[in-house]
């Protein structure tokens, strides 16, 4: 029995020398310490033994056990510090080799240029809000006072979705939304994406994005509303703006007025730019219709208000030089990576 316990011991010696990975130790932990391994069965021999032997070969078996799991345990620590160093090596950053440069995205022109519009009527003390892009024909319509037959309210100029929803055609349906649950005085913007069927082109899109202004309070007059927006478009264009008025007609304003930005390229003289008439139609604008300041439960005789919807995709384009607004959307890398 001594000389297989001998004989194990240096077998076992060998194995584990030669075992290549933590698997390989523990296939060898069993084969030679298992519960049916190679020193089990060497035990299971004691029984022939005299009572004078016993005693020795015991200490030899526990001796050879503890030899065994010695081994494996260097074994083990030997095998995980090479896995480590070759981990290591394979992972291995040369930090003496330059970076990889990363492309930083940044906001997009559109976005940058509506950011600076709400913090310029934050400033004049007005509140930012936001609503449906999907509208009632009440809303979008008939609480605005335009009547049934207007052209505006035609399919070959809406996206309806049926005859009493549709995609709003302007922010101008939060006016009558906010007064519903409002009381007066208030001074709100409603910035958000509106929708006709225009073709496109250099300067139309179905789908552009559209400021709503609205004031209402007691004693509010038309010079409220021309300080507003000269106020405005010198924040944005510089303290040499100049803006005019001309009489229009919108069924939820009386008076109305359609207001034009003098051409920044050329000065009034007339370019490509404004197509020759040195100015650049920005916006529609007016004072709050008595009938729908009356619709949204507010009474005209005793306050009045102005509103006006300015489109910020052609201020994005008098801001950057742009003469074209497809060139906004079209995701062109080289055009946005010049903002």
């Amino acid at each position: 029995m001594q000389e297989k316990l001998e004989f194990l011991r240096r077998e076992a010696l060998e194995a584990l020398e030669a075992a290549k990975s933590s698997e390989q130790l523990e296939e060898l932990r069993v084969r030679f310490l298992g519960r049916k391994g190679e020193l089990t069965a060497i035990l299971k021999q004691m029984g022939s033994l005299s009572a004078e032997e016993r005693p020795k070969m015991g200490a030899l078996a526990n001796d050879v056990r503890g030899f065994i799991e010695k081994e494996l345990e260097v074994r083990g620590k030997a095998l995980a510090e090479e896995a480590l160093a070759r981990k290591l090596e394979s992972e291995r950053v040369d930090v003496t080799l330059p970076g990889s440069h990363r492309e930083l995205g940044h906001k997009h022109p559109m976005t940058s240029l509506l950011d600076e519009v709400k913090e310029i009527f934050i400033g004049m003390g007005f509140e930012i809000i936001d609503g449906p892009e999907v509208e009632t024909t009440f809303y979008n319509f008939t609480a605005l006072n335009t009547p049934e037959n207007h052209p505006s309210r035609e399919p070959q100029d809406t996206f309806y979705f049926s005859p009493d929803v549709l995609l709003r055609t302007q922010t101008s349906a939060m006016q009558a939304r906010y007064m519903e649950t409002h009381k007066p005085p208030f001074r709100i913007i409603a910035p958000g994406r509106t929708y006709r069927k225009d073709e496109v082109d250099a300067t139309h899109s179905p789908m552009f994005h559209q400021i709503e202004g609205l004031v209402v309070d007691k004693g509010i007059k038309f010079t409220d509303l021309k300080g507003t927006l000269d106020m405005l478009f010198k924040k944005i264009y510089g303290e040499d703006t100049r803006i005019r008025f001309r009489p229009h007609h919108f069924p939820f304003t009386e008076p109305s007025a359609e207001m034009d930005l003098q051409c920044f390229n050329c000065h009034g003289e007339g370019c490509r730019m404004c197509h020759g008439e040195g100015w650049i139609e920005m916006l529609g604008c007016g004072m709050v219709h008595p009938n729908v300041l009356r619709i949204c439960g507010i009474d005209p005789d005793e306050y009045s208000g102005f509103a006006f919807g300015l489109g910020t995709d052609r201020m994005a384009m008098w801001r950057y030089g742009v003469s074209d607004m497809r060139l906004f959307f079209d995701n062109d890398m080289r055009f946005l990576t010049q903002f």
